[in-house]
């Protein structure tokens, strides 16, 4: 049987990209079944995951219900046990009817960073070079999201070019050279790889 996992994105960026870095995961029986983002572009708090479970959790059939939710944060520049700690500290507490497992992961800094990670993926996709970036540690550019914006030139970057981008990537390549996306990668698989990973029910 799988096992079916929600993530939860802060935005329609993440929606459309993260089923094709993560469908690698299908070969071992791991099922990312849905990935929600809050409504009207707002932050991921503790109130909102909190809510956004609930509703995934109650509108399903008890067969049909997550064994796993993993809710992964932008850091935007900020120490990840910083990103984390508020919603990791107390979310799980909220939701101690919900039989699942609840995992945090974050994305330093942002999601694009994660793209720059498989430099030979991306430069296909771009029919270019990337600039002065440093390939081999892609969570330590400084705002990925406007550099990959820039690359694009006068194309303009949304979330369907985000998903067309992340198709073409090699998630191994990506969790090689991005220990967060290594991170959330564990985390949705099993969430045994580090303690910023989440807290079992």
């Amino acid at each position: 049987m799988s096992k079916r996992v929600v993530v939860i994105a802060s935005g329609e960026t993440e929606r459309r990209a993260l089923p094709a870095l993560l469908d690698h995961l299908a070969a071992e029986g791991i099922a990312v079944d849905d990935i929600r983002i809050p409504p009207r572009h707002r932050a991921i708090k503790v109130e909102v995951a909190e809510k956004i479970i609930r509703s995934v959790w109650f509108e399903r059939r008890d067969d049909e219900r997550p064994h796993k939710f993993v809710v992964l944060v932008d850091t935007d520049g900020s120490p990840p046990e910083e990103a984390l700690a508020s919603i990791r500290n107390r979310l799980p507490g909220r939701l101690q009817d919900i039989n699942a497992s609840i995992q945090f992961a974050y994305a330093q800094q942002h999601l694009e960073a994660w793209y720059f990670a498989d430099a030979r993926g991306l430069r296909h996709y771009l029919r270019r070079d990337l600039g002065a970036v440093d390939q081999s540690q892609p969570d330590a550019i400084h705002n990925p999201k406007l550099h990959l914006k820039h690359l694009l030139g006068s194309r303009p970057y949304t979330s369907l070019v985000s998903r067309d981008i992340a198709s073409g990537l090699d998630a191994t390549a990506i969790a090689q050279h991005s220990p967060s996306f290594r991170l959330f990668v564990a985390a949705v698989r099993n969430g045994d790889a580090s303690e910023l990973e989440g807290t079992r029910h």
